[in-house]
C-alpha cells in the first residue's frame, strides 16, 4: 500500500495535481491521475509509460517538492523529455516504406540500362586488353612461292610458304596503330627463330636458330608504317617436322613486347646416293620355317617403290597370311629420360593362304600414298626418326612371326624423273 501511494503522489507532482492540500499546480494540470494516464496512453503509447517509470525514480524528492508547490511545471517538462527520447530511439530504425521505395528505385535504375549501354561497357573491357596496334608479316614473292599444308597447334590445316637451306628470307613488317592513337615503343625488330618442342615437356622450347634484325630505333608511331627485312642465305640444316612427340618449327617474329608470329616450312633435298646396297637376309624357326627375303635397295626417297622377293625354303607350319608394314620409330630425349614411340604407317598384304616349299612371293609397294619424312639422326641432340620394313607372318593359330629391317628415307628433288 505504501508503494502504490508513493507512485500516485509522484504522478500528481509531475502533472501539477495538488498532493493532499497542495496549491497552484491543480489549476495548471487539472483532472485526476487516472484521467491523465488514460489521455497520455492514448496519445503517446510507451512514451507515457517511460515518463511515469522515470518519474518514479525520484520518489521522496518529488513528494517534497509537491508539498512546497514547486513540482507542477518542472515535473511536466521532465515527463515530456523522457517520452521524446523514447520516440527518437524508435525513429533510428528505418521504416519499411523507405526500404520498399529504395528497392523500387533500384529496379527502375536497372530497367533504364539499355542494351547499348551494356555493349559499350563490354567493348570497354575488351578494348582494355586489345593490343594498341596491328602487326602483319608478309614474305616476298608470297604469291609465286610454293605453299604446303601443315597442322597448327589447334589441329587445323593451314598453308605456309616453303623455304630450303641457304635461301634468302625477305619481306615486310607492317605496324598499324589503332586510329586516333599513337604508339610509343622501345624499338622494332624482327627475329628468325628455330625451335624444338618436346610434347612430354609442354611449354619448354629449345632454340637452335636465332637471327635478329633491328628495324627501327625507339620512338613513336602515329600511322601505319612498313619496314622491309632480309635474312641472306640462311643456313637451315634441319627440316620442319611435326611428329607424335616432337615438333620442329621455324617462325618469323616481329615487334618488341608486342609479338606477331608467322610460321614457314623448311625442306631440304638430297641427291640420289651413289652407293645403295640391297638387303638380303635369311630368317626362320629351326625345323619349322625357313624363309629368305630380299629388297632391291636399302635407301629410298619419299616417292620411291619398294621392290623385293620372299623365298620359302622350309614350311612346316600352316601360314594363314603374310604382310609387309612400314613403321616409324621416333626417339626423344636421352639417357633415363629417353622415350621411344613406334607408329605403323602402312600395311600391305603380300600373301593370303598357305605357301609351299620353294614358292617365291614378289614385293612391290609404292610409297607415294603415305605421309613419310626423311630419316633424322640425332637432331640437335633432341630426337631421331627411323623407318623400318616389318615382315609379318600369321599362322592359323594367330601366332605372329616377324622380322624388321631398317631402311633410310631421304627427300629427292621433285623432278619428272624421280616421280
Amino acid at each position: 500500500m505504501d508503494r502504490c501511494d508513493g507512485r500516485r503522489g509522484i504522478a500528481e507532482a509531475r502533472i501539477g495535481v495538488p498532493a493532499e492540500g497542495g496549491s497552484g499546480g491543480g489549476r495548471r494540470g487539472g483532472g485526476s491521475v487516472d484521467q491523465w494516464r488514460r489521455q497520455r496512453c492514448a496519445s503517446s503509447g510507451t512514451g507515457t509509460l517511460a515518463a511515469v517509470k522515470g518519474a518514479g525514480l525520484e520518489g521522496e524528492e518529488a513528494r517534497r517538492r509537491a508539498a512546497k508547490g514547486e513540482g507542477g511545471e518542472r515535473g511536466a517538462i521532465a515527463g515530456r523529455g523522457i517520452a521524446c527520447a523514447a520516440r527518437i530511439s524508435i525513429r533510428r530504425s528505418p521504416p519499411i516504406s523507405n526500404s520498399l521505395s529504395s528497392l523500387l528505385l533500384h529496379r527502375r535504375r536497372r530497367r533504364r540500362s539499355s542494351p547499348a549501354t551494356a555493349t559499350a561497357a563490354m567493348n570497354y573491357i575488351v578494348g582494355a586488353f586489345k593490343p594498341p596496334c596491328d602487326i602483319s608479316i608478309a614474305f616476298s614473292n608470297a604469291r609465286t612461292r610454293k605453299q604446303i599444308a601443315v597442322k597448327n597447334d589447334n589441329g587445323r590445316t593451314v598453308m605456309v610458304p616453303l623455304f630450303q637451306s641457304l635461301e634468302t628470307i625477305s619481306g615486310e613488317v607492317s605496324v598499324a596503330p589503332v586510329p586516333g592513337k599513337r604508339i610509343e615503343h622501345l624499338g622494332v625488330k624482327i627475329e628468325l627463330l628455330g625451335q624444338i618442342e618436346l610434347y612430354l615437356e609442354r611449354g619448354k622450347f629449345y632454340d637452335f636458330t636465332s637471327l635478329v634484325r633491328e628495324l627501327d630505333i625507339p620512338g613513336e608511331i602515329y600511322e601505319k608504317k612498313t619496314y622491309p627485312f632480309e635474312f641472306s642465305t640462311v643456313e637451315m640444316p634441319y627440316e620442319s617436322y611435326n611428329g607424335t612427340n616432337v615438333r620442329l618449327s621455324r617462325n618469323i617474329m616481329g615487334m618488341g613486347s608486342i609479338v606477331e608470329f608467322r610460321e614457314f616450312c623448311v625442306r631440304n633435298y638430297s641427291p640420289a646416293p651413289t652407293i645403295n646396297n640391297s638387303i638380303k637376309m635369311e630368317v626362320g624357326i629351326e625345323d619349322c620355317l625357313h624363309i629368305e627375303f630380299e629388297y632391291s635397295k636399302s635407301k629410298y626417297h619419299l616417292k620411291d617403290v619398294i621392290i623385293g622377293k620372299i623365298y620359302f625354303l622350309l614350311v612346316r607350319i600352316k601360314i594363314k597370311n603374310m604382310e609387309l608394314e612400314i613403321r616409324r620409330r621416333e626417339s626423344t630425349g636421352a639417357g633415363s629420360s629417353a622415350y621411344v614411340e613406334t607408329e605403323t604407317l602402312a600395311k600391305f598384304e603380300l600373301m593370303d593362304g598357305a605357301p609351299v616349299r620353294g614358292e617365291s612371293i614378289p614385293v612391290r609397294l609404292f610409297l607415294t600414298p603415305y605421309e613419310l619424312t626423311p630419316s633424322y639422326r640425332n637432331i640437335n641432340n633432341k630426337f631421331s626418326v627411323k623407318y623400318y620394313l616389318n615382315l609379318v607372318l600369321v599362322d592359323e593359330e594367330d601366332r605372329r612371326y616377324f622380322k624388321q629391317q631398317e631402311i633410310t628415307m631421304y627427300r629427292l628433288l621433285e623432278t619428272p624423273q624421280a616421280s
